[in-house]
């Protein structure tokens, strides 16, 4: 009873102490959308990014029929939702939206420098634009080729 006793209080401490370290030092876990800035800095970015836009031919041809005010809004609020903001996206699927437009690798790519671009005029820190990109990752899939 008394071996079983202890056994039991050291698997305890044990948990208790890992527990303990993988917070040591870290407070609660903020979202990214916290540790860019929140809303006035993804508002920053989207603003830099359409103007990289206006000034990039190659971007430009995608845009010049679009609606820049429904882009500005949905492009914010996705970007705040893909961060871990308190936002919801409401707009169309990447796929509905890039269906028809045949967008090629290296546009994809032209598009992401931008971005990034973007991003560095937001004053952004590097390590927070790569968390940034790796929550759009994903989407690449949905936005090239079709």
């Amino acid at each position: 009873m008394v071996i079983r006793m202890k056994y039991s209080f050291l698997v305890l401490l044990v948990i208790t102490l890992i527990s303990g370290c993988a917070n040591f030092g870290h407070g609660k876990k903020s979202p990214l959308y916290d540790k860019l800035g929140g809303q006035e800095k993804i508002d920053e970015i989207i603003e830099h990014f359409i103007t990289e836009i206006e000034f990039n031919q190659i971007m430009f041809d995608y845009f010049k029929e679009s609606d820049i005010d429904r882009f500005r809004e949905k492009l914010t609020e996705h970007l705040c939702f893909l961060t871990g903001g308190p936002c919801s996206y409401t707009g169309d699927s990447m796929v509905d939206v890039h269906t028809g437009m045949n967008i090629s690798e290296s546009d994809f790519n032209l598009g992401v420098d931008l971005f990034i671009n973007a991003m560095n005029k937001a004053e952004i820190p590097h390590p927070i634009q790569n968390k940034i990109i790796k929550t759009m990752v994903p989407l690449r899939k949905e936005i090239i080729y079709l």
